[in-house]
């Protein structure tokens, strides 16, 4: 087996309290992530000043209606001197991808500390009718007469294409839906507390039809950054290193626009898109699917969660919906512990760096929700429009 890069590690990370849609005010975006990065450094045991590199994904976008900008950072906390800013881009495809553009920077010898941050308000721009809102173009000339206005309204063509190539059930979207609400209930900062029947679940507002309200993420306002640095230099900082055992970004010409476009053939239009994500990362390090102690699956909606377990080879193409009602991927009793911290579906969504969090928190053993003897967790970005991303850490040592 091999040991995988392990170059550069996770040493810092920080969160602010998270908010229902339009809750954050009066903060900006730029207060939130200035608060988390603030946080994520004291975490680390450094000072802000010594922050040499910012890695961005969604292009520096806070959502889809504003920006995030490297001098606005560094004339608010006092950053002298960056040697690296730089963005992945598309959406939350590239949130574990983001580690891997750190790594990049740091592998380069282009900066020593760098930040990941991402924050979000929707009081201009709801995630959930992008597509609406958007000008006309070539590519929403042909969504919006469809009646494509949001994310969830294009998913639930993938999700619909899932269940009549394979036989997936709606059964299988209660347990992502169920369970994941399970592993929120402990949470201090989560938004949903409240236990999901199956009953309540299938009386749920249909939204997106298979897609009804609980398979939708939550509309969320917030903050998550974390810092990554040398394996070297982690080794002097005030927490036990996170090592970055594998990172990976990208995708297939296939997948392309992803739930944006319908021109896949089935065995892109029926999945998560990464698939080639989680060749390279078993590629990388060593591992497969049953070395993965706990997963981190980027849940916008639940059907991806089910794509996503086929793609990364926890079970096979097309078993997604068996394997998840079968209780599979409970935090208790489940073979595959999948977002032990109630996920963007019942935690709160910040597009993706919750994950991220959370896989740190499981890999040092202070999560929550602990997966007992925890030696790798996987994160991932996506599905999403490319890049989409893959992200396997190690046990802090």
């Amino acid at each position: 087996m091999s040991n995988g890069l392990r170059d550069v590690a996770i040493v810092g990370v920080g969160a602010t309290p998270y908010y229902k849609r339009g809750g954050s005010a009066p903060q900006t975006n730029l207060e939130l992530a200035g608060k988390a990065i603030l946080a994520a450094c004291e975490d680390a045991g450094i000072s802000v000043k010594e922050i040499d590199g910012f890695a961005y994904y969604s292009g520096a976008g806070a959502g889809y209606g504003d920006k995030m900008d490297t001098v606005d950072f560094m004339e608010t906390l006092g950053i002298p001197e960056v040697t690296f800013t730089a963005s992945l881009t598309s959406g939350g495809g590239g949130a574990a991808g983001s580690i891997g553009l750190a790594r990049a920077a740091i592998v380069a010898g282009d900066a020593t500390t760098v930040v990941t941050v991402m924050t979000l308000q929707q009081q201009r721009q709801r995630l959930g009718s992008v597509f609406a809102a958007a000008a006309a173009d070539p590519i929403n000339s042909f969504l919006q007469p469809s009646g494509l206005s949001g994310p969830g309204h294009l998913m639930s063509v993938l999700a619909r294409r899932h269940m009549h190539l394979y036989g997936t059930r709606r059964d299988a979207f209660a347990e992502i839906a169920i369970s994941t609400r399970e592993n929120a209930l402990n949470r201090p900062k989560a938004i949903q507390k409240k236990p999901l029947t199956k009953e309540e679940y299938f009386n749920g507002r249909m939204i997106a039809d298979p897609l009804c309200l609980y398979d939708f993420c939550l509309e969320t306002e917030g903050a998550v950054a974390v810092i990554t640095t040398s394996a070297e230099r982690a080794k002097d900082l005030r927490q036990k290193p996170v090592p970055v055992v594998a990172v990976a970004h990208g995708g297939r010409r296939e997948w392309g626009r992803a739930f944006a476009w319908y021109g896949m053939p089935d065995e892109y239009f029926a999945s998560s898109g990464n698939a080639p994500i989680a060749k390279r990362l078993w590629e990388q390090s060593g591992l497969t699917a049953k070395d993965i102690d706990v997963a981190l699956l980027y849940d916008h909606f639940t059907p991806m969660v089910l794509m996503q377990l086929e793609d990364y080879g926890f079970c096979g193409k097309g078993e997604g919906g068996e394997f998840v009602e079968s209780g599979a991927i409970r935090y208790k009793g489940g073979s595959i512990p999948v977002n032990t911290h109630g996920g963007q579906l019942s935690e709160a969504y910040i597009i993706g760096m919750t994950h991220i969090k959370e896989a740190v928190e499981q890999m040092r053993g202070t999560a929550i929700n602990q997966v007992k003897d925890a030696e790798f967790a996987l994160a991932t970005g996506g599905p999403a429009s490319l890049p989409v991303s893959g992200l396997i850490l190690g046990s802090a040592a």
